[in-house]
Formats: structure tokens, C-alpha cells, sequence
């Protein structure tokens, strides 16, 4: 019996598996492989990297703290299966072997998924920065440069703008065709900023070096820009938690209180599956609001969070 399982290995899942190592608690963190943040070409927004850190650099180091306190503490495998059970919570798990284990608590930290573009060569250019997800996290890298922003309706216009204003860069919104229908006073606020938009049909990817040109079929033809910006939103992946009948926004986000709990007593979420600010700081943040509420808590019965 473990007092808490904790499901996915990003830098939520290993900071709350820091957390409980310290606290000595009995725990386990599964990882299934796959964590968002991998993807990251480099952020600067990390405290204590003035240079920056890649995805995959910044996964490694929490890896090897977390170890440090014991290396059966983190494994890779994917959980199939999560069950309530009368002490806590029941779990399938798949990997390299397959098993069962029981916790009183578990926290979800399984993440997000971009919504993808659907445009070839698409996971080369994300991979070498040139298709980010991010403008909070590395937009000021992109101040004053040539900015096309992928995406439809407010969320598509918002971040444009955001873009804009913020970082002063030359802004497109691309709506990959569809319609755009903007009330007067959106109309304005593009103006004011110089946001540009572009309705025609977006067929591919051409990467130039460290540019991206974005094939147009239309009036405009071939526009070529320093970067391009997703912004098609997220697919929380909280399976697990709609499961077991967890609330939840009208994105899928599971909605947890001011300690990281959801609707389902014993049962914690943190990270990009929750609602809020998609930062990873914040996601370590919350990690370790909801390690330090289970440690808490850990001696009492479920039935009494």
C-alpha cells in the first residue's frame, strides 16, 4: 500500500515525487515516456537557468534528484486501469512488466497534448524551435521579428495580439481557411497593433535555414516568417480522471481546489491536465502544494480530507 501514487513523469510528476521522497513517504511515480515538456527547445522562464534549459535537459536533472532518494522510486510503465477501493485507490499498470498496486492517495500529473497542426514537416520544425506552442515562455526571444500565429477564433486572435503588444514583433494570424468574423472593436485592436490576417488555406511547412515559410494558396501566395506560433490549444489527457467521475471544464481540464484536490476524495491533480496558467513553474508549484497537502493528511482516512 502506498501512501501516494503519483501517474506521470513531467516536471509535475517528478517534483511531487521529490516532495514525498523528503517527506519519507511511500510512494511511486509512473512515468509513461512521454511528458510535454521534452518538446521544449529551450525556455528562459526557469529560475536559476540565466541561459536557458531544454525540455529534455531540464527532465534529466529532475530525474537524477529524484533517484538520488532511491531508485525504485520512478518507472516507466502506463497506467491503464485506476479504481476506487475501499482503503484508496486501485491501479493496472503496463511496462516492462506487468502489475497492480493500492495507494491511499494518487495524484494525476499525466498532462496535456498540443492540438497538432496537421501540416508536413511539422515535428522536424518543432523540433528546431521553429513551430512553438509557447509566446509566455519564449516569446521574448522573438521580439521584433516576423510572427505567423496558427489558429481560429478568439483563442487564434487573442494570442496574436498578446504577441503583438508584448513583444513588439510583426504579427499574422494564419486561419488555415477558416472564417474569421471580427467585431468592430477586434478590427481596431488588430489595427492598432498591426496584426495582419491571412484566411487562405495553409498547405505546408518550407523550412529556410532558420526561418519558416508557410505556402499560402491565395491572393497572398508565399509568406515567410522567423517563427510560427500553434495557438489550436491543448486535449488535457484526464482519462483517468473522468473515470472515475472527477469534475471537469468544458476543455477537459480537471478543476482542483486551492491544494491541488479534485472532486474525487483522495485524489489530486497537477500540472497541465489542471485549469490555469500551462507554465511549468507552475505545474512545480502545484506538484508540490498537492505533496505537501498528502503528507498532511496521509494518516487519516480517505473518507476524511
Amino acid at each position: 500500500m502506498l501512501d501516494c501514487l503519483v501517474i506521470g513523469g513531467g516536471p509535475a510528476g517528478l517534483t511531487a515525487g521529490l516532495y514525498l521522497a523528503r517527506f519519507q513517504r511511500k510512494f511511486l511515480v509512473v512515468d509513461a515516456g512521454a511528458p510535454r515538456a521534452a518538446a521544449i527547445p529551450k525556455t528562459h522562464n526557469m529560475p536559476a537557468f540565466p541561459d536557458g534549459v531544454t525540455g529534455p535537459d531540464l527532465l534529466r536533472l529532475q530525474r537524477e534528484a529524484l533517484l538520488r532518494y532511491g531508485p525504485k522510486s520512478l518507472v516507466r510503465g502506463q497506467v491503464e486501469a485506476l479504481t476506487r477501493c475501499e482503503d484508496g485507490f486501485a491501479a493496472k499498470i503496463a511496462g516492462a512488466d506487468q502489475f497492480e498496486t493500492r495507494a491511499k492517495r494518487v495524484l494525476l500529473a499525466t498532462g496535456a497534448q498540443d492540438v497538432e497542426l496537421g501540416l508536413p514537416d511539422q515535428k522536424d520544425a518543432v523540433r528546431r524551435g521553429l513551430v512553438r506552442y509557447c509566446p509566455i515562455c519564449d516569446g521574448f526571444e522573438a521580439k521584433d521579428k516576423k510572427i505567423g500565429v496558427i489558429g481560429f477564433g478568439a483563442r487564434g486572435l487573442n494570442e496574436a495580439l498578446f504577441i503583438a503588444r508584448t513583444y513588439g514583433a510583426d504579427v499574422s494570424l494564419l486561419t488555415l481557411g477558416r472564417p474569421l468574423d471580427l467585431t468592430q472593436g477586434e478590427q481596431e485592436r488588430c489595427h492598432r497593433w498591426g496584426v495582419k490576417i491571412f484566411r487562405a488555406p495553409v498547405r505546408s511547412l518550407r523550412v529556410e535555414g532558420d526561418r519558416v515559410a508557410a505556402i499560402n494558396f491565395g491572393a497572398f501566395g508565399e509568406v515567410v516568417f522567423d517563427a510560427l506560433y500553434s495557438a489550436l490549444g491543448l486535449e488535457p489527457r484526464a482519462e483517468l480522471a473522468k473515470t472515475l467521475g472527477a469534475a471537469h471544464d468544458h476543455c477537459g481540464a480537471v478543476k482542483v481546489d486551492a491544494r491541488q484536490q479534485t472532486s474525487v476524495r483522495g485524489l489530486y491533480a497537477a500540472g497541465g491536465v489542471v485549469e490555469g496558467l500551462d507554465q511549468v513553474v507552475v505545474a512545480m508549484g502545484q506538484a508540490a502544494t498537492a505533496a505537501t497537502h498528502i503528507h498532511n493528511h496521509c494518516e487519516e482516512g480517505i473518507d476524511e480530507v
